[in-house]
């Protein structure tokens, strides 16, 4: 039976708002019935062969008039309403015009790829009427899959396009890559880049990238430095990339070493807003206020200062910094603030020891209307925490689901349980671990656990490790919190049994290490620390430290020190560690006045907080300090914590 005409007479009485597409419809409908006769099928000869191998336009049913052509093209790329998409169909259907490459290549980038017009199931369907498919067509599909809830469907495109012998080029292979990025498939994209070798697009700038990502996100760094070498023509985005990469391989220090290398005479490439986003992440890892006020002088001066989230990072690595001035300095001056500007401000207050102001600023932005969410209560109940606030804290949890409806997730428990723990209301800590409605993870008991080392609960502590043994997620620091339980308490001979423990299972224990920047230059010290070039100087240095500590009240804080061995070789153990050897080239490197910052990688130890209480006193300087959890900033003899940490 014959098809019925596509266009019927009722579209001739268009409402006026489609007039320039009823234009092109009406033109292709007295074309095709003056100048086209009906369509004969096509029977395929021996000479017949894929259009890939043939030039455009080959096929006897591809001979129409060419302006019904372009007509029709016009009309696909007008069509505005996905019933024009499909009567066009119908008409390429009847008129064979759907093996027309150009034609079918426009409108199958209108069904995989245009916005609102995307239907990803219908794309598929019109791709496998399409005889023998280009190159082009396949770059459409992958392309589409590649930012679709199926990228898998890439890979099978790809494999079917080099089984029928269609050359791929370079953006086949990028758009493969991004499809394998998506699922983080590691396997195929290792096998992508064997074909780029075969294919000879190995000096492709753009693919290369796309590969060097893909190494990145499966943890594979020293692939993508590799790739990142081979690139003859490095953009931006290649080194975005890189810095990204070295950022997730937790080197930090070298993702900021590239800031000014890209810059140099050699490459000459300008660092965009993307840069400055990963930088300013790297800083606040590091602690390197420096640097990042440094990247921020480059955002005012390339005109990025108005960006809202990099307005949003520089908040949040001022108060990651401990800088919480220059931090309230950028959200006071940023415009039109969204939620994200507010629980950044409010996770900087908490984790800094403002607890009341985060619980105002909280407030604050209700009262404006922006609405909270997810991140802003763990932002809220953190400050909480930190700050003992516990019927605050309940009541904010309680309202949480209550009044604005956002399901509590592990996360927010957690915060609930370090708020109960550090209290001393273990009980009710525990009770809710074991009543939430989801599955308690290792995250959630060590929070528990760390609060039985404050609290010396050496059974409840116990009863954590069985929990931790159970899920099979037990860890170094786990030993660490509960061997800290037991010397506490004074059972050595239970500190005997763990150490032997940890010995058979050859766990190693994290080693505590502190950075101090100076200059713009990250210093890092280790317990002993032997490698610094100034070492001498540092531990003499130190040494007159104590002493002058001492005089004015200090006493080591035996505690501390989880070996059994007496005070006074306790004391010369406790000397030395990090956070002191930091401090001491701090003085050493900077002038009177200055703050010193330092980063520590575990939590601070009684002891040192000792020290450092005292130093700020006696030498008149503010210190800093911000361990795994928190901030600590010390002035005049006092902590920002209230010894509550």
């Amino acid at each position: 039976m014959a098809l019925p005409l596509f266009f019927h007479n009722r579209w001739l009485l268009a409402p006026p708002n489609l007039h320039s597409l009823e234009s092109s419809f009406i033109a292709i409908h007295l074309l095709h019935h003056t100048t086209a006769t009906a369509p004969q099928p096509h029977n395929p000869t021996e000479e017949d062969e894929p259009p890939s191998k043939l030039p455009p336009f080959h096929h006897t049913e591809h001979n129409q008039p060419t302006p019904i052509k372009e007509l029709l093209i016009s009309a696909i790329k007008s069509a505005s309403h996905k019933t024009h998409l499909l009567q066009l169909h119908a008409h390429m259907l009847r008129t064979s015009l759907v093996q027309h490459p150009a034609v079918s290549l426009h409108f199958l980038y209108r069904v995989a790829l245009s916005g609102p017009l995307q239907d990803h199931s219908y794309s598929h369907r019109f791709f496998h009427t399409i005889t023998y498919p280009f190159v082009s067509h396949y770059n459409t599909m992958i392309r589409a899959s590649s930012m679709s809830d199926s990228p898998q469907k890439g890979l099978f495109l790809y494999r079917d396009m080099r089984r029928r012998s269609v050359s791929a080029d370079p953006l086949t292979s990028t758009f493969v890559i991004k499809c394998c990025i998506r699922f983080l498939c590691l396997f195929g994209g290792a096998q992508v880049h064997c074909n780029v070798f075969k294919d000879g697009h190995q000096s492709d700038s753009l693919l290369l990238t796309s590969l060097m990502d893909l190494y990145s996100q499966c943890q594979q760094c020293r692939d993508a430095c590799k790739v990142f070498d081979e690139i003859p023509h490095r953009d931006t985005i290649a080194w975005n990339v890189m810095i990204s990469c070295l950022i997730r391989d937790k080197r930090s220090r070298d993702a900021l070493s590239l800031f000014d290398v890209m810059q140099n005479s050699k490459y000459e490439c300008e660092p965009d807003d993307v840069t400055c986003l990963l930088l300013l992440q790297a800083c606040a890892h590091l602690n390197a206020l420096e640097f990042g006020e440094r990247i921020h002088r480059y955002i005012l001066e390339r005109g990025y200062g108005a960006a809202l989230n990099l307005s949003n990072s520089l908040i949040s690595m001022y108060s990651r910094c401990g800088s919480l001035d220059k931090a309230y300095e950028v959200f006071k001056g940023t415009c039109n603030k969204s939620v994200v500007s507010w629980s950044a401000m409010i996770s900087g207050l908490a984790a800094n020891g403002y607890g009341r102001e985060a619980i105002e600023a909280f407030e604050e932005m209700q009262r404006l209307g922006i609405r909270p969410d997810d991140q802003t209560f763990t932002g809220v109940l953190s400050a909480c925490s930190h700050s003992g606030l516990v019927d605050v804290g309940i009541s904010v949890f309680d309202r949480m689901s209550r009044e604005f409806g956002i399901t509590p997730t592990i996360h927010h428990y957690g915060c609930m349980v370090d708020l109960l723990g550090r209290a001393g209301l273990l009980g009710k800590a525990y009770q809710l671990i074991t009543s939430m409605p989801v599955r308690p993870d290792s995250t959630i008991w060590r929070t528990l656990l760390g609060a039985c080392r404050i609290h010396g609960a050496v059974m409840l502590g116990e009863r954590v490790i069985e929990h931790l043994i159970e899920l099979k997620a037990q860890e170094a620091g786990d030993y660490v919190l509960l061997l800290n339980i037991y010397s506490s308490a004074g059972h050595w001979d239970k500190v005997a049994e763990v150490r032997k423990l940890m010995k058979e299972k050859s766990i190693q224990t994290t080693p505590g290490c502190s950075t101090i920047e100076v200059k713009g230059i990250i210093h890092e010290f280790v317990v002993d620390d032997v490698l610094h070039p100034r070492k001498g100087e540092i531990y003499e240095k130190l040494d007159e430290i104590n002493k002058q500590l001492k005089i004015a009240g200090y006493v080591v804080e035996p505690s501390s020190e989880l070996h059994k061995i007496d005070d006074k070789e306790k004391g010369y153990v406790l000397s030395y560690h990090s956070e002191k050897l930091a401090i001491a080239f701090g003085v050493l490197a900077t002038p009177q006045g200055t703050t010193l910052r330092v980063a520590n990688n575990l939590r601070l130890c009684i002891d040192c907080h000792n020290f450092l209480k005292t130093f700020s006193w006696v030498y008149n300087r503010d210190v800093v300090l911000r361990d795994h959890n928190r901030f600590h900033h010390f002035r005049g003899g006092r902590c920002s914590c209230n010894d509550y940490w």
